[in-house]
């Protein structure tokens, strides 16, 4: 036995075999020295030998029962407690046996009881908590369709809540997520300082800052009455700031000397109506002649590049959206008749660029005004795209539309837009026009209005459902980003777990990772969507060996990057987390030497599990997912991401217990690990 709890099996085994065999031993040889002092026969020679043989034998005997009626059954019930601790929703029907069979209904009271109180508990938690359940679930909802992207950091800037929106406007960034820095996320020291001098009524502070391929207008205030929270709304300021520095400045420039030229031509008009009521030399008249005809290219060079420059200041203009085909198809369907389908999408949807409400107000005016040429029973739209324009075309089986029906309707007004516009200022907006065509079978005719066409050629993203890990408020009560690392709470780490799939396990001689996943754990909750899963590119062929269990083939890696590239992303990703990882000494040799630096403290699930049970054996992720009642979904087992997941998971069952044995600091766990490190142990992998 040692202080901490019970020895392994494999020492209790090897302990009572050696004294039994030394009580066996010294028996033969005590029963063969008096055989051979006292000369005895029949029953008595053979009650010498049982005599001698006995010590041993009954050790050997009280051994096997020991370890069958109380040694295991205590196993089994350290087994139990154990996952009851970090668990205690967890199932085991297995009764105790032995000499502790006794217990069987005590335990299952306990348990009964236990699993009751915790329900009338949580009854008791619902209850009171439906009505801010309820607003919780609505904010979160608004959250979702609110399109202004919103963050909110904590006084120590760590991000504590970002909507939908946000996580769009930062796609493929990795600075963005719960609990991790805004520095991160807007690399500036200017928006560091101003963050720290808000007043604490809430004035806003605006501020220009450059992330990426654009720059993005930061608005920030302090939460009144909040202990020093940020809100940060965020916008996309390369557009605008494109057309005042651009095109607008442009035009700007150009202007000066279009108002020289047409001043030298009122100049050249108004010598020449002079020259004719006086008599002047031939030679002045074609002077001032060959002035007005360059004068006058040159207006007309200036004013076709001013037609230009402002039919790109129509094409970027911020009140035209991109709009995606199949959308706009309905909106305008629910428009004309809600009641019945009229429009038909036809050929492949793709994007443009328009004044969504203005168009289907001006397309529903139309089909009013025209409604004598037009059919009722419905039309077919398409979006046919060319270099810079696409092509909106509404069609039906019949005549084109007469040029002067079309010209009397651009005269409407549409008074069901602000400021009553008549139909040619939508017209201009759009920098367009509308005609009528016939199609080239003669039997069919459209409605044609060109419109801005933009490169975005994947269908707009569905709506994600909400999820938890949007915002986490607890994040706030976190200890600050800059206390000691290794005095900081185990419950408080950040924590990124990390697993490799490799080409074999001779990491040493050549094989190297295909998949590298990993996933947060941030204030004690794993934040499911938060997640790191890449293929790597090994640069060498998967043996079948290697596919078989992790079912990675050349195929899937064929256009991954290579392993430096997808460190230096995991790299990012880490941030300033500790690491975790189950046999953690495997995989942190498959990303080492490869120019990336991991140089933050790593944690091993395998090693733990020892420290808290060197009785037990079998501390592999499969055996500890089994006493932990954790489960692997559906072929996820032997990847990355899913072992990583498991591993999370494993290490959350596995803090109550280290809480539970006075294992309160990184420091300290570490420790543990460590002294576990040098430990035998037969089972581990």
């Amino acid at each position: 036995m040692t202080f901490k709890g019970l020895p392994k099996r494999q020492r209790l085994v090897g302990a009572w075999l050696l004294l039994s065999g030394i009580s066996l031993l010294g028996g033969v040889l005590f029963a063969a020295w008096l055989d051979s002092q006292i000369a005895l026969s029949g029953l008595a020679r053979v009650a010498l030998w049982l005599g001698s043989l006995s010590g041993g034998m009954t050790l050997c005997l009280m051994g096997v029962l020991l370890e069958r009626r109380l040694l295991a059954p205590l196993r089994h019930l350290q087994t139990q407690l154990a996952r009851w601790v970090a668990n205690p929703d967890a199932q085991d029907e297995e009764a105790p046996e032995g000499w502790l069979k006794g217990l069987g209904p005590d335990l299952r009271r306990v348990s009964q009881s236990w699993r009751a109180d915790r329900m009338r508990l949580a009854t008791a938690h619902a209850e009171g908590a439906r009505s801010a359940s309820r607003i919780r679930q609505e904010l979160e909802t608004l959250l979702q369709v609110l399109e202004t992207p919103l963050l909110l950091c904590d006084r120590h800037r760590r991000v504590m809540l970002f909507n939908q929106a946000a996580e769009t406007f930062f796609t493929g960034n990795t600075g963005l997520g719960l609990g991790k820095r805004l520095d991160a996320l807007l690399p500036t020291a200017t928006l560091a300082n101003a963050m720290a001098q808000l007043p604490d009524d809430g004035s806003p502070r605006e501020m220009l800052t450059h992330c990426g391929q654009r720059w993005v207008k930061v608005v920030i205030r302090r939460v009144p009455g909040s202990e020093r929270e940020t809100l940060v709304t965020c916008s996309d300021a390369t557009t605008t700031w494109n057309n005042e520095m651009g095109v607008r400045a442009e035009l700007n420039r150009r202007l000066p000397p279009l108002r020289q030229h047409a001043a030298n031509v009122s100049s050249a008009v108004d010598a020449l109506r002079h020259i004719h009521a006086t008599n002047v030399p031939l030679e002045l008249r074609t002077r001032l002649e060959g002035v007005m005809h360059d004068e006058s290219q040159a207006l007309n060079q200036h004013v076709a590049e001013f037609a230009t420059l402002l039919d790109d200041l129509q094409y970027h203009g911020e009140r035209l959206r991109p709009i995606w085909s199949n959308d706009f198809w309905q909106a305008l369907d629910e428009r004309l008749d809600p009641a019945h389908r009229l429009i038909t999408p036809i050929g492949v949807p793709a994007w443009f660029k328009g004044d969504a409400p203005a168009l289907i107000e001006l397309f529903a005016s139309l089909v009013e005004h025209l409604r004598c040429h037009l059919p009722t029973r419905g039309f077919e739209g398409e979006i046919s795209l060319q270099p810079k324009r696409a092509y909106v075309d509404l069609m039906w089986q019949g005549a084109p539309v007469p040029e002067g029906e079309l010209s009397v309707w651009r005269d409407t007004i549409l008074n069901t837009l602000p400021l009553g516009p008549a139909v040619a200022d939508i017209l201009r907006q759009h920098a367009t026009d509308i005609w009528s065509v016939a199609d080239a079978d003669k039997c069919h005719a459209r409605l044609r209005l060109p419109l801005p066409a933009i490169t975005q050629t994947h269908a707009p993203r569905e709506m994600a459902p909400p999820r938890p890990e949007f915002h986490d408020f607890g994040i706030a009560q976190l200890p600050a980003p800059d206390e000691a690392l290794a005095h900081r709470a185990i419950r408080c780490l950040e924590i990124v777990a990390f697993d490799t799939e490799t080409t074999g396990l001779e990491l040493r001689r050549g094989d190297t990772v295909v998949s590298l996943g990993a996933c947060r754990i941030v204030n004690g909750r794993l934040l499911a969507s938060d997640a790191f899963d890449h293929y790597v590119d090994p640069q060498r062929p998967i043996p079948a060996a290697s596919t078989v269990i992790h079912g990675i083939t050349d195929a899937d890696v064929a256009d991954a990057e290579p392993l430096h590239t997808v460190l230096a992303q995991f790299r990012d990703y880490v941030g300033d987390a500790v690491m975790l990882a189950h046999n953690a000494a495997f995989d942190m040799l498959a990303i080492s030497g490869h120019g990336v630096h991991f140089d933050i403290p790593v944690l091993d699930t395998l090693l733990i599990s020892k420290a808290l049970d060197e009785a037990l054996d079998g501390h592999d992720l499969d055996t500890l997912a089994r006493r932990y009642d954790l489960h692997f979904p559906p072929n996820t087992r032997h990847t990355a991401l899913g072992d990583a997941r498991v591993t999370a998971e494993l290490w959350l069952a596995l803090l109550p217990r280290l809480e539970a044995r006075g294992i309160d600091t990184l420091e300290e766990l570490l420790a543990l690990q460590a002294n576990a490190f040098d430990k035998e142990d037969a089972s581990a992998p």
